[in-house]
């Protein structure tokens, strides 16, 4: 299998390829592809140097799959492009809601994959529902959700490199007692919670809280009701989640805990001490979805709160693009 990494030199770019490497997923030949501006350059990877290629230039025929992860505006032009000639997975959030397209947890919803038949593109869901629907998917199918209710807080290399940067930057700034200045945030990062993530919408929602409620209903279950509220802080990688969920049928606490136990890609770090629970702070670079502080809310019945920590570049991001090539290269293409 051959395969090519469109937006190789940003943050889920290198991502991708670290995930690869760990994985140890088997591919002939890797073609990594960037912008005109990065051409010529050079990007080591498994003790051998891949020059850097034009996305005008590149012919998608050479390979079996494509990822993509160069944001929307790219996806939107290349992606159906690239698809005429290879299976293309996305990461950006351009085709997540087109009813054609699949939207894909592989341990969620592993059958829809079949859909990318209809236009050979597949979607990589948003980071915050991607670790959301891992935790609710065998809870879900045990006691029937009815209603949840997410805050999240969410890392700044959600935003990419440039959020990064300035998040050491105006840490530094204000340590300095000099003057902080925003560009890519709304207002100052350093120090501060933001509650705005992506544009705002005619209700007043934003539309990072709008992705986590439809792509939940179309990941796993249409019937589930979600609000969420998304919030920026200053962390620089890890998405961290407070979750409130109302259940259809009566709930056995023990049983729940077991579930997310024995939850494919999850592991329940639930600890009634100090420190017994888990922070974005221990979760880079890994692989798993993380889930704390798991408890009955006694104010409404067959309802519970849990903390859902994961690294969105990874499980967010990279790993489950992987995954997915993983899974289409074993059920349909292999």
């Amino acid at each position: 299998m051959n395969i090519a990494i469109v937006g190789a030199t940003g943050n889920v770019g290198r991502k991708i390829l670290e995930v690869i490497e760990k994985l140890d997923f088997k591919f002939e030949q890797l073609y990594l592809i960037a912008s005109s501006k990065s051409v010529g350059k050079k990007i080591s990877f498994k003790k051998k140097e891949y020059s850097l290629i034009d996305l005008n230039d590149f012919d998608f025929s050479k390979v079996q799959i494509a990822f993509f992860s160069a944001g929307s505006t790219i996806a939107e032009k290349w992606g159906p492009i690239a698809a005429k000639k290879t299976i293309v997975i996305d990461n950006s959030k351009h085709f997540r809601m087109d009813e054609d397209i699949p939207l894909v947890v592989p341990e969620v919803n592993p059958e829809s994959l079949g859909l990318y038949k209809n236009k050979n593109i597949i979607a990589n869901a948003n980071c915050s529902t991607i670790q959301l629907v891992l935790a609710l998917k065998p809870i879900h199918d045990q006691f029937k959700i009815k209603r949840v209710i997410a805050s999240t807080y969410q890392s700044v290399s959600g935003g990419g490199k440039n959020h990064m940067m300035e998040l050491e930057e105006q840490t530094k700034s204000v340590l300095e007692e000099r003057k902080v200045k925003s560009k890519n945030f709304t207002k100052q990062i350093a120090f501060n919670v933001i509650p705005h993530i992506d544009s705002f919408m005619t209700d007043g929602s934003t539309k990072e809280e709008w992705k986590m409620v439809v792509e939940t209903k179309k990941i796993l279950d249409p019937s589930i009701n979600l609000t969420a509220t998304c919030v920026r802080v200053p962390v620089f990688v890890g998405h961290s989640e407070s979750v409130n969920i109302e259940f259809k049928n009566n709930i056995d606490l023990e049983k729940i805990k077991n579930c997310l136990t024995n939850a494919p890609g999850c592991r329940v770090v639930d600890e009634h001490k100090d420190g017994g629970y888990i922070t974005p702070a221990e979760v880079d670079g890994d692989f798993t979805t993380y889930i704390s502080r798991i408890r009955e809310d006694k104010t409404q019945k067959n309802s519970i709160n849990m903390w859902v920590v994961s690294d969105n570049l990874l499980k967010g991001a990279a790993l489950n693009a992987v995954q997915i090539a993983q899974l289409l290269w074993e059920k349909y293409l292999k």
